[in-house]
């Protein structure tokens, strides 16, 4: 496959930069997005592909497979929580447990006072406190610079090392015990959103998204466990307690895996052959008793769910050639585009995603380019949003 094949018109208004519990309706009607006011994570929109027959649903029905309609005679969207219409009693979704923390800091740089935006990546050693960073603008950070992080505050950082062009091996120099210094540095943090949506404009040229401190929160899943992302699972983020509730008096399992996502899947892809990018490698486990839970269910021949591309790419490390799920502990950069035969589930939840991302590439593999290329040009048509606080697509085998 091409990466020129995975490129389309994705209209500014069409890109979320808020998550569905936080849109408000704009004041104003130059801007032409879909505004509207939710209570709950689980409210976005969901649009439905069966993968044998090639159908893609949209709206919601009656019992009898009429289409519904609200007060304005209009079809009524399906909403993510319309997922409990499609999974019954015995069948698993595996969900990534992963915790963002907050890796975006802003320093100053000694003796110039330039402002640097400082981005961890993930810690190196505890005792000398190393962190993995990014740094922008790279050009003027270099090895022995050392930047200040408030204004005659402790929190020190020394440049040791270039690891990459924005790459950086950070020692902080900070006298305390560890608990410690890591509450005082993700103090300084804030919300590792996108670059997209913080650097998104409006039609004046101004920043219209500022970052805010409800995003810590809404750029986190209600079952975070395990520290160590910097970005979000998106498709998780759509899961509210009372979904999750739902799911267990229905029957249906939910098993947890890990991947702490890094970077990856913002990275550009820099070449026309898919097949020559190389992904970078992330921290992944599967537990043992996510292990039982999913072989299980497809062993006796349920729906497994990876929700989310992070999952799917844990679930294709560590499926084993019997087509089971294997304890697994170490890294993985697999990355998956079509053509691609999954081994290990049998169904997908995923987020529409920007032109030429990897998740939505991951996504195509999964449900078929055709088709789910087919569903992207109905989810433009039809007003649904995009990116990491977008709607999303559920993926069937039928």
């Amino acid at each position: 496959m091409k990466l020129s094949q995975f490129d389309f018109n994705l209209p500014d208004e069409l890109l979320a930069l808020y998550p569905v519990q936080r849109r408000v309706k704009a004041s104003q009607g130059k801007d032409k997005r879909r505004w509207v006011t939710l209570p709950n994570r689980d409210e976005c929109r969901l649009m439905v592909l069966h993968k044998k027959s090639g159908t893609i649903d949209m709206f919601k029905t009656d019992d009898n497979g009429e289409p519904l309609l609200d007060k304005k005679k209009n079809p009524v969207y399906l909403t993510f929580r319309d997922i409990l219409k499609y999974f019954g009693e015995g069948d698993t979704l595996i969900l990534n447990d992963t915790k963002t923390f907050p890796a975006r800091l802003y320093g100053y740089k000694e003796k110039t006072d330039a402002k640097i935006e400082v981005f961890l990546l993930r810690e190196l050693s505890e005792e000398m406190r190393l962190w993995d960073v990014l740094v922008e603008p790279a050009r003027k950070i270099r090895i022995g610079n050392k930047l200040f992080f408030e204004d005659n505050g402790p929190m020190v950082a020394e440049v040791i090392d270039n690891t990459t062009s924005r790459g950086r091996t950070l020692r902080f120099l900070y006298d305390c015990d560890h608990e410690e210094f890591k509450q005082e540095l993700f103090a300084l943090g804030e919300a590792p959103l996108p670059r997209y949506i913080i650097d998104h404009v409006d039609q004046d040229g101004n920043n219209d998204r500022p970052v805010t401190a409800e995003d810590m929160e809404d750029y986190q899943t209600i079952f975070a466990a395990k520290e160590g992302a910097v970005t979000a699972p998106f498709t998780a983020l759509h899961f509210s307690r009372e979904l999750m509730k739902r799911l267990e008096i229905y029957g249906i399992n939910t098993a947890f895996v890990t991947m702490h996502c890094g970077l990856a899947y913002f990275s550009p892809i820099e070449v026309e052959d898919l097949s020559k990018h190389k992904m970078d490698s992330e921290d992944i486990e599967v537990p043992r008793e996510a292990c039982e839970t999913v072989n299980k269910s497809k062993q006796e021949g349920h729906l497994v769910c990876s929700v989310g591309s992070s999952v799917l790419r844990v679930t294709e490390t560590a499926v084993g050639t019997d087509g089971l799920l294997k304890e697994y502990k170490g890294w993985t950069n697999k990355f998956i585009f079509p053509p691609y035969d999954v081994a290990m589930t049998n169904s997908m939840l995923a987020n529409f995603y920007r032109p030429q991302s990897i998740p939505l590439m991951s996504a195509a593999a999964f449900g078929g380019y055709d088709l789910v290329m087919e569903a992207y040009k109905k989810a433009i048509e039809n007003g649904y949003l995009f990116g990491c606080f977008g709607d999303a697509m559920l993926i069937l085998p039928d």
